[in-house]
């Protein structure tokens, strides 16, 4: 099977990108322009994703629930900030069944509208209330310039919807969300992330205001890795979503929307991957370690597999593993392979260590490499598994600190930009003119205005009005 070499991250991170999701078969492009086939070890990712975060929304009290994919297109026009951001990327079905319909199908860009025309009929009291559903989905944005997970005309991803009495209620909604995400970042994906508000310029369409996590990628450049929206009363009150209070007076409820998406294993990708391929967590790995068994003729095959079987046995019950037996690859090709993939730890067994009674145990983050006893092994292998998981978490917490800077004067912000990718902490104003007046000379947009900031008085980078706290600039996926 012939393959080619990858580009190196410092030559091109972009095309390195492009050639690693293709060649560790993640995901491939569709004859539908804009869209991808998510291959089996991508969906195997997702699938983990899926596991880890459906059981954290469950354990916060969430239902999970089905809407369906077309939505009116009368249901968008009742709340106009909403449809007025989400216009341009709308798919719409005019015939069905050889026929003209009679009313225009929004194919679902987000769920926002669907779900609170249907809410409107169920909640009626305050004893409905609060009213926390999720849903796994998929959805259709009709992106002009798309990227493997990234940015997709089609994607996966999960939106939980809730609706509360109060606006205390649903603020902590909110909050409490945006914490679950970033613990799934950083427990699971081993990912650092920011967290904070987005402007008002970069908030979600129809919402009162958005917060996010943000991540740096091993290219310096930023991520959004998850967002929640407190929407406040906006679309209660297009849809008419009111309840009767315990003092018996009808109110309008106070609601929160907030998602991650398969861009997060775009995310896995660029924060952790190297010029051999994919680089994975234990956690988020769908196989965590991989056994080569190693042999060069049929009594060697027997005897080297009949330890393997002794030395797996009971595995299945700690971790996710695979013992690659298949004839004809050479070991060096499953090597190169099980590091393209990213596969956390390799084992190699050949007939060289059955007579030393060891095997071969090799790290994929760090290309260590060293032999282990038997009587070892169970216990090395779960252990090295949890120091990887470690590792890997410092490492890119580490890389995001060396890449943050403090930058005040603007002709500096703008040199550093031009030639690295890097978060900056600056004084904003808060004028939306600065914003974008940055964006335009420097491609780089306010990531967050970060929940840790340093509060301090200052000027803005642009025009030199006073400033409590700097932000986070940064150019983004």
């Amino acid at each position: 099977m012939a393959r080619t070499g990858l580009t190196s991250q410092a030559t091109d991170f972009s095309k390195w990108y492009n050639e690693v999701i293709i060649q560790s078969k993640l995901a491939d492009y569709s004859p539908v322009k804009g869209c991808m086939v998510i291959r089996p070890h991508g969906y195997g990712l997702w699938e983990r994703l899926q596991s880890e975060l459906d059981a954290m929304i469950k354990e916060t009290g969430h239902e999970n629930a089905y809407f369906p994919l077309f939505i009116p297109e009368s249901f968008f026009t009742k709340e106009a900030e909403h449809v007025e951001g989400f216009a341009p990327e709308c798919a719409v079905v005019t015939h069905g069944g050889g026929k003209e319909l009679e009313e225009k199908l929004m194919v679902r860009p987000t769920s926002e509208t669907m779900i609170h025309s249907m809410v409107a009929k169920w909640i009626n009291s305050y004893r409905d209330l609060p009213m926390l559903l999720n849903q796994w989905a998929n959805v259709v944005r009709w992106e002009m310039r798309t990227r493997l997970f990234l940015r997709t005309t089609e994607f996966l991803w999960q939106e939980g919807h809730t609706a509360h009495a109060t606006a205390e209620e649903a603020e902590e909604e909110t909050l409490k969300i945006l914490d679950m995400y970033a613990s799934l970042a950083e427990d699971i994906m081993a990912v650092p992330v920011i967290k904070g508000k987005k402007t008002e310029k970069e908030k979600f369409a129809g919402a009162r205001w958005t917060y996010c996590i943000e991540a740096m990628m091993k290219d310096g450049k930023a991520l959004q890795a998850g967002t929640s929206h407190n929407l406040g009363q906006n679309f209660a009150k297009a849809f008419n979503i009111r309840f009767q209070s315990k003092s018996g007076s009808m109110e309008h409820v106070w609601q929160t929307s907030w998602g991650v998406s398969t861009r997060l294993i775009g995310a896995l990708v660029m924060a952790h991957g190297d010029d051999k391929g994919l680089v994975l967590p234990p956690k988020m790995a769908p196989i965590q370690a991989v056994l080569v068994p190693i042999w060069k003729t049929d009594v060697q095959r027997t005897e080297v597999l009949q330890a393997v079987d002794k030395l797996t046995d009971g595995w299945k019950q700690r971790w996710r593993f695979k013992v690659d037996d298949r004839e004809g690859y050479s070991p060096g090709w499953k090597f190169h392979e099980w590091e393209l993939a990213g596969v956390p730890v390799r084992i190699e067994l050949g007939p060289k260590d059955l007579e030393k009674q060891q095997a071969m145990l090799a790290r994929r983050d760090t290309s260590e490499k060293a032999p282990v006893a038997w009587d070892d092994l169970t216990a090395e292998v779960e252990r090295t598994l949890e120091a990887v998981q470690t590792d890997m978490l410092q490492s890119a917490r580490e890389r995001q600190e060396a890449n943050t800077h403090s930058i005040d004067d603007y002709a500096e912000f703008k040199e550093r930009l031009a030639k690295d990718n890097l978060f900056v902490q600056s004084h904003w104003c808060g004028n939306q003119d600065c914003e974008d007046q940055v964006q335009e000379e420097t491609k780089a947009t306010i990531a967050c205005m970060p929940f840790e900031s340093i509060r301090e008085s200052g000027k803005c980078l642009v025009c030199g009005a006073a400033s409590e706290e700097r932000v986070v600039f940064a150019k983004s996926y």
